[in-house]
């Protein structure tokens, strides 16, 4: 089964990897938007939603 779910450029991996979860995005700090020349936009890092998909654990 392939997941088709789009990566934003601040996903590690896709949704559901395992080793992975989701963290508040480090650019809108969670708020899905972002200020540019005076008016809050979508943010790009997270397509808007907040949250990125980051790697966890390790070692």
């Amino acid at each position: 089964m392939e997941n088709t779910s789009p990566l934003n450029p601040g996903d590690d991996a896709p949704a559901g990897t395992p080793g992975t979860g989701e963290d508040v995005c480090p650019i809108c700090h969670g708020s899905g938007q972002v200020e540019q020349d005076g008016d809050n936009v979508s943010c790009a890092n997270c397509g808007g939603t907040g949250m990125v998909i980051e790697g966890i654990g390790g070692g």
